[in-house]
């Protein structure tokens, strides 16, 4: 019953599926699938054909004609195939199918080892080691499920029977390649290993340190060899569901992979006969998604294990992270889902490559403008410059999530096109922040652009986040951190925009004697923006709900004017804490398909396997207080903070405390959005970047409203005056 509520008001809902038949070119019989919601047949036939290294790119009517009309008649989409380590060998993917959780071999990782021969199935030489000494405590997960169920299991290929072997590294039937299967139909559960495009790329029992071994004529020859192979046996499988995947990377650079669907509400009613090249025409187009993902077009790993489980019947064990695949219609004909689906990984390529060198160019900026506007200010030069660069800075944040409004990732050059589109939408920010008929206030353009940035991020949240995904702030399917959900940096960034958007209405309120509906709408506001932020299924943030609410809370009670004490900051980042948790058990309380990782940590926490978590991602937070390009944001953005707050004369030429005494409230903005991004750093894996981006964001807007306020005419301090906000108190 718990369960049933927490559904309604988390707003989950399942659809029934229901058998349909469906022909297909090299099929002679009707497959099962999946559509939303969960799989409603047990004891199906599943197939999974494992591709290693295959990509939409390898997909062509021209060069595999099998494999593009099995597309057409299948919900297709990407998948990611992130497991531990950033690319991700045969050995490590067919592991992670195998256990259902991400996971690694360690050490050299190629391909699969090779089973011994057992009767008609086959052994893996000594299973056990890979828990025992690899800590692989999972591996065996699929296998023993299958059998504790009663179902039969057969593998082809050394990968395909890792994936299928239960904890004693069995399987029932086990045939070394596809040429030597006599008969398919033995097998509840069939696997499938193709290695022809992954066998170059390996030498020894690594997989290679480089991009891209092959020359694009050999790749062709080797995926139409893949395609050819699958083409083979398929009229062989009878009535199964059939779900082929390119499993693991190719080389030292992670892409995302091919994934196809073939069954019920997966296929389009193609005709057999048909062109290859040509569109399916007898059902609905279909793209191929998860819950896990919160993608109608992406999928992950470990989301292979459940889907098996799901159309065999067999309940998922609680180590399985993943979820069964789901299927989405759409209006997309085969060439333009597939063109979407390389564009995907062109764009996640694309940010993956350019994020080091954007952050980098984004820490000399800030250096470089701290510095600058040091020693302009001191000799009172050039303010407008100064308060233009302050805007354009504050600016580039959010243009980095705009600029998924342009196709820049279908263009000739997407790293140039990024480049310039990002740059062109801060301009056109800063132009309408100082420029439109707010820029005669002291907090006008402050206002706009922490407008903009959390109405963005607000928006993107309610929408499924299709801004974040594949943003330079964002994140990308190919590095597989997150897929969904609202990001560390970019909450550094909300919590930041929201708490200063707040605080400047709440100045005009204070001003005009309206304390309470102030303090009243910050907190509203604020709490908000918060729950957006911590919700499963939408924000899905754990460690923003923790900072989040401090900061939330600082400001208000400095808005009502009371003090704010260190024990006060820990009860708020304890009630912090508390909420998450209250919102993680809700989400705990869910079906396991439904939950997010929030629900999931509760889980792991009342089986005592959460300290691994814990760890890992107190190291990820430790490791980035050494980053080149985050750490100098935060020294000079502090540097120049506190420098200009107790030296406003020698600093400033007293902007920041004239900004404070024209907007009152402002004081209380900057405070909270540092309050939230110090606890922020401590209590999130990226660590300084969260820091990092709420000064790169506060800072600058605040230092223009202070140059603004001195344009109206206020009195400059002297150069070397202590000024009115000389002492910690006063700032």
């Amino acid at each position: 019953m718990k369960r049933a509520v927490v559904a309604a008001v988390f707003g989950v809902s399942a659809v029934a599926s229901a058998p349909a038949a469906a022909a297909s070119a090299g099929l002679t019989a009707a497959s099962a699938g999946l559509t939303a919601g969960p799989a409603t047949a047990a004891g199906e036939r599943v197939v999974l054909v494992g591709i290693p290294g295959l990509m939409w790119s390898d997909v062509t009517p021209a060069d595999t004609p099998n494999l593009w009309r099995l597309a057409g008649d299948s919900a297709v989409g990407s998948l990611s195939v992130r497991a531990v380590r950033k690319d991700t060998c045969p050995y490590d993917a067919w592991l992670t199918v195998s256990a259902g959780v991400r996971s690694a071999v360690g050490g050299a990782c190629g391909m699969a080892p090779t089973p011994k021969a057992d009767g008609e199935g086959a052994v893996i030489p000594e299973f056990s080691w890979l828990w025992e000494v690899r800590e692989q405590r999972e591996a065996g997960t699929l296998g023993q499920a299958l059998h504790a169920a009663g179902r039969t299991t057969m593998a082809v290929g050394p990968g395909a029977a890792l994936a299928l072997a239960d904890r004693e590294g069995r399987v029932d039937v086990y045939a070394p390649s596809p040429a030597e299967v006599a008969q398919w139909t033995r097998g509840d559960v069939v696997a499938v290993e193709i290695p022809d495009l992954v066998a170059p790329y390996v030498s020894g029992d690594r997989l290679t340190d480089v991009p891209e071994r092959l020359p694009a004529d050999a790749r062709r020859a080797a995926a139409r060899a893949a395609a050819a192979k699958l083409g083979a046996f398929l009229p062989r499988l009878g009535s199964a569901t059939v779900l082929v995947a390119g499993l693991s990377d190719h080389g030292s650079v992670p892409h995302l992979r091919t994934a196809m669907l073939h069954g019920p509400g997966s296929d389009t009613g193609s005709d057999p006969g048909s062109d290859p090249g040509s569109d399916p025409g007898g059902g609905p187009a279909r793209t191929l998604g998860a819950r896990s993902t919160h993608r109608d077009n992406m999928i992950i790993l470990p989301d292979i294990t459940a889907t098996i489980l799901a159309r065999t019947g067999v309940a998922a064990p609680p180590a399985v992270v993943g979820v069964p695949v789901e299927t989405h219609a759409t209006d997309a004909n085969l060439d333009e889902r597939v063109t979407a689906l390389r564009t995907a990984d062109v764009a996640g390529q694309t940010i993956r490559d350019t994020t080091g060198v954007f952050f980098t160019t984004l820490a000399v900026l800030q250096v470089v403008f701290y510095v600058t506007a040091f020693l302009l200010l001191r000799r009172r030069d050039k303010l407008p410059a100064v308060r233009a660069a302050a805007v354009a800075l504050a600016a580039i944040p959010v243009s980095t999530y705009l600029v998924n409004l342009t196709p820049w990732a279908r263009t000739a050059q997407p790293a140039v096109m990024l480049f310039t589109s990002i740059a062109a939408i801060a301009v056109a920010l800063t132009v309408a922040a100082l420029a439109g008929p707010w820029r005669r206030g002291v907090l006008g353009p402050l206002t706009v652009i922490a407008a903009v940035t959390a109405a963005v991020l607000l928006g993107d949240l309610l929408t499924g986040t299709p801004l974040q995904l594949n943003s330079l702030m964002g994140y990308t399917g190919v590095v597989g951190a997150r897929y969904y959900g609202l990001g560390n940096i970019p909450f550094a960034l909300l919590a930041t925009a929201v708490l200063l958007v707040t605080t400047a209405a709440a100045d005009r309120l204070v001003r005009a004697g309206r304390k309470t509906v102030a303090v009243a709408l910050v907190a509203a506001l604020g709490a908000f923006a918060m729950l957006l932020d911590g919700w499963p299924g939408v924000g899905s943030d754990f460690g923003g709900v923790i900072a989040f609410v401090p900061g939330i809370a600082v400001t208000a009670l400095i808005v009502a004017g009371k003090r704010v004490s260190i024990v006060k900051l820990g009860a708020f980042c304890a009630a912090g804490g508390v909420l998450v948790m209250a919102i993680a058990y809700l989400d705990y309380l869910r079906p396991p398909a439904s939950q997010t990782h929030l629900g999931r940590f509760v889980g792991q926490v009342a089986d005592g396997t959460f300290l691994p978590v814990i760890s890992r991602k107190l190291g990820a937070m430790l490791s980035t207080l050494l980053s080149p390009n985050l750490m100098p944001v935060v020294i000079t953005a502090f540097a120049f903070l506190v420098f200009a707050l107790l030296r406003p004369g020698a600093a400033s030429a007293g902007v920041l405390p004239i900004a404070f005494e024209r907007a009152p409230m402002l004081r209380a903005g900057l405070l909270g959005a540092l309050v939230s991004g110090l606890v922020g750093m401590l209590v999130n894996d990226s660590g300084a970047a969260v820091l990092s981006m709420a000064l790169a964001l506060a800072v600058p807007l605040v230092l223009s409203a202070g140059i603004r306020a001195l344009q109206h005419g206020e009195p400059v301090l002297p150069a070397g005056s202590p000024g009115p906000a000389a002492s910690p108190a006063a700032a």
